[in-house]
């Protein structure tokens, strides 16, 4: 009888354990087009209901139609377990893109990379001070760059400084006392780095916002391995100096230079499915209004051919063929939504298939916008992933 018992204690709480998953896995947020069905993988007993309507049709900035839902899950229409947010927004028209462009993220603080001893002292001990950690403010005075830092630790004469820091979104405030170095600076023991400077390729630009999105996922410190936050960054006109093609082992790259590029607009968001702006001069981009296109839901998403858009050489953009080998329509914790592959001979010979820098090039299947360009597979540059295009329209309402 004890071990009967036990096995059915047990069976309960795998059945509790397996609800809690379900209801923790749904999101709070979701984002719907306009006539977009909303799906949720629920288990038996819990119903979804739409409590409200919190706001009828109303313009933001950007002067696109949205509508917010709530719905509440509950089991057994008695135990109310979790609500969900829901972004109703109109279906807008893109304009591909694939265009090589330079970006300029400038952090909203200097990032903590690493640390030192100075003259075999540590400043930073106790300090609570980390790897990972945003340096934001130094006695009250804001800090956006690694020259503000020096300046201020330099004019403290080696006197307590308070630095207030941000981990994970909370912030601390904590002191330091500078330590002098043989070459008469004062130093904190910090190794720091303020924002970021790369080449990628644009994905589309949306006419009725003049917003556009590139990269497909977002630019990563490669000391954290984290997103890098920002507070502002530019987008600049490029020269690609040359292409490394990839080949196994090795995925190649787009080599360029953003030295003396011209800014062509301004970056406001570094996410996971890519970095988001707007776009202050459309004819460095080539962009012509006629080019735009539907965005493909992915119901609409088929295996089998499609087209990426790039440019490459000589500033023309070009077309080249893929397959969309395998569909993970169900995807949206991540940027790896489509598995492709590079079946076009122009490509593969003048790049090998994708190589970094190419992160970011639009897919175009039956004249409409399906996603963009994400990773490759290093032991084969021919294939990757790719993200879904409704992702990154989402992304950028939230």
């Amino acid at each position: 009888m004890k071990i009967l018992k036990k096995i059915i204690f047990e069976c309960i709480l795998l059945i509790i354990l397996v609800y809690v998953i379900n209801i923790t896995s749904i999101p709070k947020k979701i984002v719907l087009f306009q006539g977009e069905n909303l799906k949720l993988e629920t288990l038996f007993g819990i119903s979804k209901e739409k409590e409200e309507i919190i706001t009828t049709s109303v313009n933001n900035e950007e002067n696109n139609v949205v509508k917010k839902e709530k719905v509440t899950l509950s089991l057994f229409n008695l135990l109310k377990l979790k609500e969900v947010d829901v972004t109703i927004i109109e279906k807008t028209k893109v304009i591909p893109l694939g265009n090589t462009i330079g970006l300029k993220l400038y952090s909203n603080g200097v990032l903590v990379i690493g640390m030192t001893e100075i003259e075999g002292c540590k400043p930073y001990e106790n300090s609570g001070i980390q790897e990972g950690d945003l340096i934001t403010y130094i006695d009250n005075k804001q800090i956006t760059s690694t020259d503000e830092l020096i300046e201020c630790v330099n004019n403290s004469n080696g006197k307590i400084i308070n630095i207030t820091y941000v981990r994970e979104g909370k912030e601390y405030v904590t002191s330091i006392e500078p330590m002098i170095t043989a070459e008469n600076e004062y130093k904190l023991g910090l190794w720091v780095r303020d924002g970021a400077v790369g080449i990628g390729t644009a994905t589309y630009y949306e006419p009725s916002t003049g917003n556009f999105a590139a990269l497909g996922h977002g630019i990563i410190d490669s000391d954290t391995e984290e997103l890098i936050s920002i507070e502002s960054g530019e987008v600049v006109t490029t020269n690609v100096i040359n292409i490394e093609k990839g080949v196994e082992g090795n995925p190649g790259q787009i080599k360029g230079t953003v030295v003396n590029g011209q800014t062509i607009g301004e970056i406001y968001s570094n996410t996971e499915f890519g970095i988001y702006g707007k776009i202050t001069s459309k004819n460095k981009l080539n962009i012509i209004e006629e080019n735009s296109l539907d965005v493909a839901t992915r119901d609409e998403i088929e295996v089998g051919p499609a087209k990426i858009i790039l440019t490459l050489e000589d500033g023309i953009r070009k077309e080249y063929d893929i397959e969309i080998t395998k569909i993970y329509k169900n995807n949206n914790s991540d940027n790896k939504s489509m598995l492709i592959k590079v079946t076009d001979e122009d490509l593969i010979n003048l790049t090998g298939g994708i190589i970094q820098g190419m992160s970011g090039a639009p897919i175009v299947q039956n004249n409409k916008f399906c996603g963009a360009v994400t990773h490759v597979f290093i032991n084969n540059p021919t294939e990757g992933y790719a993200v879904f295009g409704d992702l990154m329209l989402k992304t950028s309402t939230k």
